[in-house]
């Protein structure tokens, strides 16, 4: 029987690998736009050697795509807290819906698509359970206890910059951290064209599915959608999402820069404010509220008055109290949180 090998691709690399980055490099500069952010040099906080059959940007989407959080995203709701029906959107889904549209409008551009993906697969892994009404719920125990405030998109960072593995973090290239930590527009304006793309998308992406979404829980009259935007963009949220990509594409190809024509951006907009209006803030929207509030803020008064804090340290090494609380309340699922919650605020000589 042959010994086990103990040959390191990585120390004696084949032909193909000796050459990938070298072929990989020429064909960007063949290929891609000169506005196109390039796959190297990778510009990480701890430097590391390339890997022989991936760009760095590859690599990323790899750490992000099997980290521990990206897993937690199909427990997490995107609109919907804990649906009655297998085809509601999740954080998750979501997540892929970015990330392929996204890809899809770097191509058209001539821009980096391995950059596009990472950032599509990571935007929203810092989000909490329940949502945008999780976010405002931690926003507002953080402030009134601790005078700081939470960002999705700024915990998003810290999850792949510290909180992953245990604590040392994905060591992410620079650009993919800065498409990640900017993709919300209550931050600033990422410096890459990639990082732009998934910003604007994931707002395209998020109207027109949650619109589908709430048509199919019953809460919104499709009857009821504002009649002039529609006119513009289409009666179906596969025709909407198809024109707005398309307007994106053409009008960012003649602006240099990624932007929307004015007729189409203003008929999203007008899409958005009726689903703040009638959707995230309408409601039922009002109602889950309460109920997101209990449950988070039991659970924030009650690991803030632990001794030790939250479990297993509830984050990084080092972190204050403050910074503990809200990396474990913010990894939560949904699921998991209402069990938590369960199991503090119900006698256990009750039955559920």
């Amino acid at each position: 029987m042959d010994a086990p090998s103990t040959w390191d691709p990585h120390t004696h690399p084949g032909p193909v690998a000796r050459s990938y980055a070298q072929r990989r490099l020429a064909w960007e500069e063949q290929n891609l736009s000169p506005l196109a952010a390039r796959s190297y040099p990778a510009r990480r906080a701890v430097a590391e050697e390339d890997c022989g059959l991936r760009t760095p940007l590859q690599r990323d989407r790899d750490r992000i795509v099997h980290s521990k959080a990206f897993r937690r995203l199909k427990h997490k709701t995107q609109v919907f807290v804990a649906p009655e029906g297998d085809h509601y959107r999740t954080r998750l889904t979501h997540t892929l819906e970015v990330t392929q549209i996204s890809r899809t409008v770097a191509r058209a551009l001539g821009l980096n698509e391995d950059l596009t993906e990472a950032i599509g697969l990571g935007h929203d892994l810092g989000h909490p359970p329940f949502g945008h009404i999780g976010e405002d719920v931690l926003d507002r125990c953080l402030q009134r206890r601790f005078g700081r405030e939470f960002r999705h998109y700024e915990h998003s960072l810290r999850v792949v910059d510290v909180l992953e593995r245990e604590g040392r973090g994905l060591n992410l290239t620079d650009d993919v951290r800065d498409g990640i930590r900017c993709h919300s527009g209550r931050a600033p304006t990422p410096r890459t064209l990639e990082g732009r793309i998934v910003r604007l998308v994931d707002r395209i992406a998020y109207i027109n599915h949650d619109i589908d979404d709430a048509v199919r829980a019953g809460v919104l009259d499709e009857a009821r959608l504002p009649q002039a935007p529609l006119d513009v963009l289409g009666r179906t949220g596969s025709v909407r999402i198809d024109r707005l990509v398309h307007d994106l594409v053409e009008h960012s190809e003649r602006g240099g820069d990624i932007v929307q024509g004015d007729e189409a951006g203003e008929a999203m907009a007008a899409l958005r404010t009726f689903m703040f209006d009638e959707v995230y803030l309408g409601a039922v929207a009002r109602r889950e509220h309460e109920r997101i509030e209990r449950v988070l803020q039991t659970l924030f008064e009650h690991y803030v008055a632990l001794p030790d804090g939250p479990p297993d340290g509830g984050g990084a090494p080092g972190a204050d109290l403050a910074q503990r609380v809200t990396d474990y309340l913010a990894g939560m699922t949904d699921r998991y949180c209402i069990r938590t919650f369960e199991a503090l605020a119900v006698p256990a000589s009750l039955p559920l």
